[in-house]
């Protein structure tokens, strides 16, 4: 089988084919191929747009509902000729954005002007060294661990979604989180001692 990390252009062109594929169908009025290609693309948007809001999961599940609202009614807006995850992504970062610039206004409202600087600094540095630390301690696991906590507790898949991407069965997915995030606690614990 072959290797698949979290950036792997294979991934990357995988989920493109599974999401442009189902979107294609239901456009053609196949009603579940549709309800599965929202399913799949709010896992891949939570993924998205999680790692872009570290830290504001309330704000990653509600842009997630608007996207796909979003999406859902500008449909007739895709080109066809265009990759479906650049059209998804363009919709999410303006969803993004929008956000954002909402936000920066009602917190400047209440923030007082001497704030440090050095604060967000400090805080975008340590979720930067947390992910790379994260990325190295799942680089120790072996593939049957790994790839189950990748695709599921990060990337927002289910089981059976990764069982199927890893041909994996459902109950070694399970397995493979279980074991995983054991081993990786131990590792941290060890590190920390």
């Amino acid at each position: 089988m072959p290797r698949t990390t979290m950036e792997s252009p294979k991934h990357v062109r995988d989920a493109e084919t599974a999401l442009r594929g189902l979107f294609l169908k239901g456009l053609d009025g196949d009603s579940a191929a549709y309800h599965a290609f929202l399913r799949r693309l709010g896992a891949h948007l939570r993924a998205f747009l999680g790692k872009r809001l570290f830290g504001w999961p309330d704000e990653v599940e509600d842009l997630v509902q608007e996207c796909l609202i979003a999406m859902h009614n500008q449909r007739h807006t895709y080109q066809l000729d265009q990759p479906l995850t650049a059209w998804v992504h363009a919709i999410a970062r303006y969803k993004m954005i929008d956000l954002l610039r909402s936000k920066s206004i009602r917190e400047a409202l209440h923030d007082p002007l001497d704030d440090e600087l050095e604060v967000f600094a400090d805080s975008a540095t340590d979720a930067s060294d947390a992910r790379r630390d994260l990325g190295g301690l799942l680089k120790t696991l072996p593939e049957r661990q790994r790839l189950p906590i990748v695709h599921v507790k990060i990337e927002g898949m289910s089981v059976a979604e990764t069982a199927s991407l890893t041909g994996m069965s459902e109950s070694a997915v399970k397995v493979g989180i279980h074991r995983g995030l054991k081993a990786l606690a131990a590792r941290m614990k060890a590190a920390v001692a």
